[in-house]
């Protein structure tokens, strides 16, 4: 018996967390969590001693990827007695600490503790390759496929081996005797979109039993690359006309690497500051996990245009730099985090700027319900400056490439359960699929 309990992102988009239990009634079974992410704004947040299992009983935590709202909890789930392996892809690997160093420097936690910590996480964390079959304990395997949200991010699938029923007849061939073929689930992550800078798009997945999908943008669809560039360089070149200043939050891990790529590309002519020491260095590791980069990319590099370099790119890394950007007047880009405006440097710079009118305010990535850019866009904090809202530059993938995704299935799923997403995303998505899908297939939601 599989028991799968959704115990973070199950109804909103972050704080993702999922527990699968193998035999939950019995000592001998296993218990797996699949990411162990803080839930920002209003989105709820289960504490651990409500969790069906103790963090001592976890066996294993997978990581599908290094966006704090999947793997924030790790040093608190640590410190409640976690003592299981963490398994992930080699890039996440390389990801995960500096991740959630950050992230652990807005705790209480004194310096040792947060050094304790990250030597327990690195000495408890695998790196796994991509499209290669591995062994759990107890007949359990699982294979990461590569889903193009974020450098190494990634989808699972688990086979779990299932007891034969008594009135079957045995097994024709000695393959797992006593063994029905197992049961398999796929757990999606966060899925990218396809033709993103950097990224190689995301693989199509094996047929399964069970699929866990994500539905952030499951009631919506993107425009494409080559639009959004365009609208990117049109809207810049409107918003700095009048030598004002354009705020761009972003996350560390993804966003930003994705717009200094296509601010490289566009041949912008103003000033433009990364004020993000972890931007920053994520932006290091990117370049130097050039082995994973998709094709375009290497090329580029190859070429000598550096994809994640270029003139007028500087890098704000010290406190007293940010405070002197901050005295600097515009025509400049200033890309800071946080991602949905709730810390980080780019409080100060909107706290500062938003109340001017030449000004100007990009959003390029979801903003969760009650998180200061949600509440900007929606008209709710009062603003001078002019707000423009990319949707193209999501991460996640649109209504169109999540059901081609499950399309792309040499057979479709037997059921599918959907997550990550608010409701009208997870309804809309729901419907796509089922008109989508074969009639017959017994698809069940």
């Amino acid at each position: 018996m599989i028991k799968i309990t959704h115990l973070g992102a199950k109804e909103c988009v972050t704080g993702s967390c999922h527990l699968v239990q193998t035999r939950p009634e019995s000592k001998e079974g296993v218990n797996i969590l699949v990411d162990c992410g803080i839930a920002q704004g209003h989105d709820p947040e289960l504490p651990f001693d409500q969790f069906p299992v103790s963090p001592k009983a976890v066996d294993y935590l997978f990581l599908t990827h290094a966006h704090i709202d999947h793997i924030g909890r790790v040093p608190d789930l640590i410190d409640a007695g976690f003592k299981g392996e963490i398994i992930c892809t080699h890039a996440t690997k390389a990801l995960l600490l500096p991740m959630l160093h950050d992230g652990m420097s807005f705790t209480k936690r004194s310096h040792k503790e947060i050094r304790r910590l990250e030597l327990v996480i690195d000495d408890f964390s695998w790196g796994f390759e991509l499209h290669e079959e591995f062994a759990l304990k107890k007949g359990i395997s699982f294979k990461l496929g590569n889903a193009g949200h974020i450098l190494g991010s990634c989808f699972i699938r688990f086979c779990f081996p299932q007891p034969q029923a008594p009135h079957t007849l045995p097994p024709l061939e000695d393959n797992n005797a006593g063994l029905t073929p197992a049961y398999s689930v796929i757990f999606s992550g966060d899925l990218g979109c396809t033709d993103t800078p950097i990224l190689p798009d995301p693989d199509p997945p094996e047929s399964c039993d069970l699929l866990i999908l994500e539905s952030t943008y499951g009631d919506r669809n993107h425009t494409s690359r080559k639009e959004r560039i365009e609208t990117l360089k049109g809207l810049l070149n409107k918003a700095l006309a009048d030598n004002g200043i354009v705020y761009i939050p972003a996350f560390s891990l993804g966003r930003t690497q994705e717009l200094i790529y296509e601010l490289d590309r566009i041949k912008t002519k103003v000033p433009v500051f990364i004020d993000s020491p972890l931007g920053l260095k994520i932006t290091k590791i990117y370049a130097d996990l050039e082995n994973f980069w998709d094709q375009e990319a290497k090329a580029l590099k190859a070429a000598g245009d550096h994809p994640l370099d270029f003139k007028n790119l500087y890098a704000v890394e010290k406190y007293r730099d940010h405070k002197q950007l901050m005295g600097m007047k515009g025509p400049i880009i200033i890309i800071a985090g946080s991602g949905m405006c709730t810390g980080g440097r780019i409080v100060d710079h909107l706290e500062q700027g938003l109340n001017d009118p030449k000004n100007d305010l990009f959003f390029v990535g979801y903003q969760a319900k009650g998180t200061p850019g949600r509440r900007m866009m929606e008209k709710k904090i009062p603003v001078k400056a002019a707000i423009h809202t990319l949707s193209g530059y999501s991460a996640h993938a649109d209504q169109t490439m999540l059901v081609n995704w499950v399309k792309s299935m040499p057979e479709p799923p037997k059921k599918i359960t959907l997550v990550h997403g608010e409701a009208r995303a997870r309804k809309a998505l729901a419907s796509a699929l089922a008109q989508a899908l074969p009639k017959g297939s017994g698809l069940r939601f």
